[in-house]
C-alpha cells in the first residue's frame, strides 16, 4: 500500500458500523482520531489522500455550526484538495449545504451509512 494513500477517519459521535474494513478494501491505511483538535493538528503535518468525518450541528456555537468548519477551513488554508466525505444527520441537511456550499471536494451522506455510497463516494472523488 502507497505510503501517501491513508484516510483519515474522524469519529467524533460515532453510533455507526465500523468502516475500517470498507476503507482498508479500497487500498488506505486508516488512521482513527477522537477529536476535531487532533484531526486538524495531524492535518498540517501530514495531509491525507481523504477524510472521513460527521457533520455535528452545534447551534450552541457563536460563531460556526460544527467543528466540521475548522477542519474545512484548515484544509482550504493549507492548500490541499483531499477527498472528503462527511456524514449528516438528514434533518440537518440545509445547514450541512450551507456550510459545504457545494464544494466539489465534498461529498455528502446521510445516516443510516450506506457503504455502497460512501465506497462510491471514495472512488469517485479519487478518480
Amino acid at each position: 500500500m502507497a505510503e501517501d494513500k491513508w484516510l483519515m477517519s474522524i469519529v467524533e459521535v460515532g453510533g455507526y458500523q465500523n468502516l475500517q474494513p470498507l476503507y482498508t478494501r479500497l487500498g488506505y491505511r486508516v488512521e482513527t482520531v477522537h477529536q476535531m483538535r487532533k484531526a486538524m493538528a495531524m492535518l498540517k503535518r501530514r495531509p491525507p489522500a481523504a477524510i472521513v468525518a460527521e457533520f455535528n450541528f452545534q447551534s450552541d456555537f457563536r460563531d460556526r455550526t460544527s467543528s466540521l468548519e475548522s477542519l474545512l477551513a484548515t484544509v482550504e488554508r493549507l492548500q490541499i484538495a483531499p477527498t472528503i466525505v462527511v456524514f449528516y444527520e438528514k434533518e440537518y441537511a440545509p445547514q450541512f449545504e450551507r456550510l459545504h456550499g457545494g464544494n466539489p471536494h465534498v461529498k455528502a451522506i446521510p445516516f443510516p451509512i450506506d457503504e455502497a455510497a460512501l465506497e462510491a463516494a471514495l472512488s469517485e472523488l479519487a478518480s
